[in-house]
């Protein structure tokens, strides 16, 4: 089951905006100090950097993912995880609007 509400939380009003505007996120910190982002990618195939390890959560829609220069690409829908290691890049490709929280560290 994907994350429908995260309570306690301080949520940066100015959205991150990347890719001409196909993904957009806002941060949001726990008290405790933990980061995380929550946001929409809208139809296309983008590859992003990380740099700490990241797990991508989807929440709503569905995508598809591979590591950068690998040939076989990964499927995630609402309710499903995936792990990255950070420091490396990967692309992500959706054809309906995925919506994710992306867990940090």
């Amino acid at each position: 089951m994907s994350t429908e509400k995260i309570d306690g939380v301080s949520v940066n009003t100015q959205a991150s905006v990347y890719f001409d505007g196909k993904c957009i996120s806002h941060g949001v910190t726990f008290a405790d100090g933990t980061k995380k982002s929550v946001g929409v990618i809208l139809p296309s195939t983008l590859i992003f950097s990380t740099g700490a390890p990241e797990i991508m959560e989807c929440v709503a829609g569905a995508c598809e993912w591979r590591m950068l220069g690998a040939q076989a690409w990964n499927s995630s829908k609402a309710g499903e995880k995936f792990s990255v290691p950070g420091d490396s890049k990967f692309e992500i490709r959706v054809t309906a609007p995925y919506h994710y929280i992306c867990h940090f560290g």
